[in-house]
């Protein structure tokens, strides 16, 4: 009986923990998703800034805070962050994840660099920062609007 329970349990929490995972925000899904985002990243929404032709919406957690920016149209094109530590980019990369891994598998690893740069067909990934002051950007420019500066994601 207690085997059972326990089964039933694990099963419930892998396919909530699945569904977690798909409903997760990420760079070139929808701005409805952010709700989840914030959850995930166990922060609380902080402001949403209006500029012309997109939009900040800022979550502030205990140790980073994520700016994610979304067009008129409601694509996420553009991720920034500040914080003690990088925020996970897994989750923040969405689709965009496998091909920043294996791109960043592929080169080699330089030590005591403060700004790392990675870029691939259709992403650019910068982290530099140093202890305790990290901060860093994501975004896919063939989703970043037209007349947006590439400098407007800090």
């Amino acid at each position: 009986m207690i085997r059972k329970q326990i089964v039933s349990s694990c099963m419930v929490l892998v396919t909530i923990l699945t569904f977690c995972q798909l409903c997760y925000a990420a760079l070139g899904g929808n701005s409805d998703t952010i709700v989840s985002d914030r959850k995930s990243l166990q922060a609380v929404r902080h402001a949403t800034t209006s500029n012309k032709g997109y939009t900040v919406e800022e979550v502030v957690s205990d140790a980073t805070t994520v700016r994610e920016y979304v067009s008129s149209s409601g694509i996420v094109f553009g991720i920034a962050w500040n914080g003690y530590v990088h925020p996970d980019l897994t989750q923040l990369l969405g689709s965009y994840w496998n091909e920043y891994s294996a791109a960043q598998q592929k080169i080699a690893r330089k030590f005591g660099r403060k700004h790392q740069q990675l870029a691939t067909d259709n992403i650019v990934i910068e982290k530099w920062g140093h202890m305790r002051n990290l901060k860093g950007r994501a975004y896919v420019p063939g989703l970043v609007p037209a007349g947006v500066s590439i400098d407007e994601i800090k």
